[in-house]
């Protein structure tokens, strides 16, 4: 298995009610502490309408997010290309890209909400069509072409970008969910994907097939895709203990399903759970769960299984939510960062390979135990000092001593 990449992705879902600003506050807050524990992605997204999700410019969010950050890359996820004239979308990033130092990452999609589209007078059915349209028109502004060209949705005249990215080439990434359009994009462009539709049960059983489709449209357009630039989405919440786990997310995760995804959004198929038990039951324990809510054990697992069951992807992402309180699901982060991320990507074999070394072979190590002592009982100072080194308060220090040798010099 190679080495993984780590992000988080903020939508955000914040449950109706606490005071918006101090939520953009937190939201900020967090991103420094994915940054301070070595995360490697951050993304948010771009919302218009349901009340739980505030972030209406992700550009705006990441430029605050970039002053407070040292190194983690910040991706917008996405913008809803269908809503805005792509030369501005073009500027906002290449800004994006000079205000973090080159950290932007360009995700984009044909936007989520229906309510979205629906409040900008956007016929769902052209919005597909409009992000692709897009995509080409920025790719080509970003590497320093002159475009005129007129649609029904805009106008372009002599126009160029007066400033380019400060990356050589910005990352673009579209959204996919479980349907071939976003995977078709990717390819068609050459560029990377981030799978949202992974979260669902039905969309874990969907990755096996959906790069192919990424692989067929590159093969038509005569363009390539890399799986290193395939990016996963997944939910999960963790704790020291399963049970832990357990209390702290299931009653913000009834919340969020019952009032989000079947109350506000709709979702067909989605029914209200009946108790916050059933809600993690559901959730994470049934057989082809795409949520995790356990140990750091847990997620080491499912992340290994998702691997394989799709083939390989180069950065797992997860899903930022208010199943827990906001300690709680900072630990949470904390502990994927401290045993989750350098299991999956191998950072402490060699440590327990070293481990298992010295054990193994100790009767090896033994002489120099009785080198050290053949040298201490020559010096009548040393061996005296000697007597007091059973003690386990030397135990680091007399660990190359054979045991008991302080008790012999004492005789």
């Amino acid at each position: 298995m190679q080495r993984l990449g780590f992000g988080a992705f903020l939508a955000p879902h914040h449950p109706i009610g606490e005071n918006p600003t101090l939520q953009f506050r937190r939201d900020l807050k967090f991103v420094e502490h994915l940054d301070e524990l070595g995360y490697d992605e951050f993304w948010c997204g771009e919302h218009h309408s349901s009340g739980w999700e505030m972030i209406a410019s992700p550009e705006m969010f990441l430029a605050a997010a970039g002053e407070r950050t040292k190194r983690i890359k910040l991706a917008t996820g996405v913008i809803s290309l269908p809503y805005h004239h792509p030369y501005n979308v073009a500027q906002r990033m290449v800004q994006l890209d000079h205000m973090t130092g080159g950290r932007a990452i360009f995700g984009s999609g044909p936007g989520a909400l229906p309510s979205d589209a629906h409040t900008l007078g956007i016929d769902p059915m052209v919005q597909r069509d409009r992000q692709d349209d897009a995509i080409d028109v920025i790719r080509r502004l970003m590497r320093g072409e002159r475009i005129t060209k007129k649609t029904e949705w805009y106008t372009l005249q002599d126009a160029a970008l007066q400033l380019l990215p400060l990356q050589e080439d910005m990352p673009f990434a579209v959204a996919s969910q479980i349907s071939p359009s976003g995977m078709t994009l990717a390819g068609k462009y050459g560029i990377g994907i981030i799978s949202l539709g992974s979260m669902s049960d039905q969309g874990l059983l969907a990755l096996p097939t959906q790069w192919g489709f990424a692989e067929a449209a590159a093969k038509k357009h005569g363009t390539t895709v890399d799986r290193k630039n395939w990016r996963v989405l997944l939910n999960w919440h963790v704790a020291e203990t399963r049970d832990e786990a357990r209390q702290q997310a299931k009653h913000g995760l009834m919340k969020w399903h019952n009032e989000y995804i079947t109350g506000t959004l709709q979702r067909p198929g989605a029914v209200p759970f009946n108790s916050p038990d059933e809600a993690v039951d559901k959730t994470a324990f049934v057989e082809g769960a795409a949520s995790t809510i356990g140990t750091p054990d847990d997620l080491v697992k499912m992340i290994k299984s998702v691997y394989d069951k799709s083939g390989g992807f180069g950065t797992v992402v997860g899903f930022v939510h208010d199943w827990a309180n906001p300690e709680n699901t900072f630990r949470s982060w904390d502990l994927v960062a401290r045993y989750v991320i350098p299991e999956i990507n191998g950072y402490v074999a060699k440590l327990r390979e070293s481990q298992k070394f010295l054990i193994d072979n100790r009767a090896v190590f033994d002489r120099a135990g009785q080198a050290i002592m053949a040298k201490i009982m020559e010096n009548k100072d040393a061996a005296e000092a000697l007597k007091v080194t059973d003690s386990p308060r030397f135990a680091a220090a007399s660990a190359a001593v054979p045991k008991g040798l302080g008790k012999q010099a004492a005789e």
